[in-house]
């Protein structure tokens, strides 16, 4: 398997310190190898986009660099630590990883929700003190949910519930934040909002990851594009990275090319 063309995102060189990087990292399960070779840099404040077909090793990619499954080789490292020799406790003082999922939680109201993310710090008895309320209420705001506050999740859009979900993820306060296709399920106009909003996030400095099927949006949003094909990751600067034509092969076995003009494949 080919090395990995990865490389660091704008201003990485000399300007912004790297949120997250990976050393000769091999990803895979049960002992066989999906990607191999990478060497991935996010500096702070950066919106990377992954994409790539369907059993391309997207998924295998985020768990291994959120700590749920071993490399096979190589490292991750979070804020320059690798994430081994972390606890896990102060992994999740350093990375947040937000699902789509629509089930469980409807119990719970949205601050209710959002308090979840306080668990790295408020010990075992999960105890919230007044600095611990206004870091969930400043959460809250950020994504717009601070007046839905006291509803139930079970009674929120899905727009509604993401917010919540990114709201839970800044309140852990980390670095580094990965989101699982955090626009499936959501209508065209939901799908935008949730972009620009992850936009702003990452303009206020977080280093924000996140895989995505609607292509068009969000690599209009992203500074850097990660794309698998043929079991490599290429990654690199938006504009680099589509004038290689990676994108290309990276759905060609579903006979689809990347338009440049249009921002979206045809």
């Amino acid at each position: 398997m080919e090395t990995a063309d990865t490389h660091s995102a704008p201003g990485t060189a000399g300007t912004r310190q790297a949120t997250v990087r990976t050393r000769a990292l091999a990803a895979g399960y049960h002992g066989r190898t999906v990607l191999d070779g990478i060497d991935l840099v996010l500096p702070q404040a950066t919106l990377a986009v992954l994409i790539g077909a369907n059993g391309s090793g997207k998924s295998t990619l985020l768990r291994t660099l959120a700590g749920a499954q071993a490399p096979l080789h190589g490292t991750v490292e979070i804020c320059g630590d690798d994430i081994r020799a972390l606890s896990r406790r102060n992994l999740a003082q350093r990375l947040a990883v937000v699902f789509t999922d629509r089930s469980g939680g409807g119990a719970l109201t949205v601050r209710e929700c959002a308090e979840m993310g306080r668990h790295p710090y408020t010990g075992l008895l999960g105890h919230l003190d007044e600095s611990d309320r206004h870091i969930v209420d400043s959460a809250l705001r950020s994504v717009g949910m601070l007046d839905k506050a006291d509803r139930y999740l079970g009674t929120l859009s899905d727009g509604e519930r993401q917010k919540t979900m990114i709201a839970r993820a800044l309140a852990q306060q980390t670095p580094f934040i990965i989101l699982d296709e955090p626009t499936a399920f959501l209508d065209v106009a939901g799908r935008i909002d949730i972009l620009r909003l992850l936009r702003t996030l990452a303009d206020s400095g977080h280093t924000i990851l996140l895989s995505s099927h609607d292509t068009a949006q969000a690599i209009a949003a992203a500074d850097t594009l990660l794309a698998i094909s043929d079991g490599t990751l290429h990654g690199g600067q938006k504009a680099d990275i589509i004038a290689s034509g990676v994108l290309d092969a990276t759905f060609r076995s579903s006979g689809l090319r990347f338009d440049p003009v249009r921002g979206d494949f045809t």
